[in-house]
């Protein structure tokens, strides 16, 4: 595994982390989730990305997080883990299971903890932006749980340019810097290269796209169509069926092609072409088997572009 200085700060994270947010809730097999979870952390994986209402049923992902914790890694183990947390999406009904209030996101860690089994997370995100809560009600709620010690770190997922450069801005004034940010990024949906990795790198907050494989899309899955068991096929899943056009599949198609070009899959080179930029500290996959996990980790034997690859890919993206 390599291990990429997470922007000015002091942390090392895995240049592929571990994202829980399918495939690891109350509807999927236990056994399966834990035997990735194993393989992941004995193939170097250290950082393990979770969130209040990860699933489905929410909190479920958390709870069998925590079993798996407490089976397979005896207490020593946890200096050599990093676990996040966010808080942001709807989680529990009423006025306060939801948005960025000071009273959500400091309730919601403290019911993350105990669903884990655990007296800190390593990092603790405000999940999205609050239209109707001021930023600095927010970026306080994260400095409190800090100096509680519930968490070592702060971060942000789902902020624009300048809302991320805003909410850097109140937690650097507070004495809690923001370690890094969490966008959706990938080969199709490529919004941060407008304006948000700069604002990263002039704060030195490190990035750690989501959905770098653009729920599956980005793989070999989907080249003969919408095979049984799959994200698209899934009823509880984000990616619809529809999102899967001709135009898209041909796209697909051809990266697969230059991929084999590389010695890669498509998954291999998606991931390798974000880690391509310095500015990304390391990228969250998900999983659903040991096998593609394995296929995901391998995508650190070539992260070395050449120009006209490059561009080759910036061609068929077109």
């Amino acid at each position: 595994m390599k291990y990429n200085r997470c922007g000015n700060s002091g942390l090392l994270l895995p240049a592929i982390s571990l994202g829980l947010w399918h495939n690891f809730g109350s509807v999927d097999v236990f056994d399966n989730g834990r035997n990735i979870v194993r393989r992941a952390f004995d193939r170097g994986i250290t950082h393990f990305d979770l969130a209040n209402n990860y699933g489905p049923e929410p909190g479920s992902a958390e709870e069998n997080f925590g079993q798996i914790l407490k089976k397979d890694f005896p207490g020593y183990l946890r200096d050599e883990l990093i676990i996040s947390s966010k808080a942001g999406y709807l989680m529990w009904p009423g006025p306060y299971g939801n948005w960025g209030s000071r009273k959500y996101l400091i309730s919601s860690l403290d019911q993350s903890l105990q669903r884990m089994g655990l007296e800190y997370v390593d990092i603790f995100y405000s999940h999205r932006p609050d239209p109707e809560t001021p930023i600095e009600e927010t970026m306080m709620a994260l400095d409190t749980v800090v100096r509680q010690g519930k968490a070592l770190y702060v971060g942000l997922s789902n902020y624009t340019a300048s809302q991320a450069e805003a909410a850097i801005q109140v937690l650097k004034s507070l004495g809690t810097p923001c370690l890094i940010h969490q966008p959706k990024y990938s080969m199709f949906e490529r919004w941060v290269e407008g304006g948000l990795l700069d604002v990263l790198e002039k704060y030195g907050v490190g990035c750690i796209p989501f959905s770098p494989l653009a729920q599956g899309m980005l793989t070999d899955k989907y080249l003969k169509g919408i095979p049984e068991g799959s994200r698209a096929a899934k009823e509880h899943g984000f990616l619809k069926e529809t999102d899967i056009t001709p135009e898209r599949l041909q796209k697909i198609q051809k990266l697969n092609e230059l991929a084999k070009t590389r010695n890669q899959s498509l998954a291999q080179m998606a991931l390798s072409w974000l880690l391509k930029d310095k500015r990304i500290t390391t990228v969250l996959i998900g999983a659903s088997s040991v096998a593609q996990l394995d296929n995901n980790i391998d995508a650190l034997n070539n992260i070395d572009y050449s120009e006209s690859e490059l561009k080759a890919i910036e061609d068929i993206l077109k």
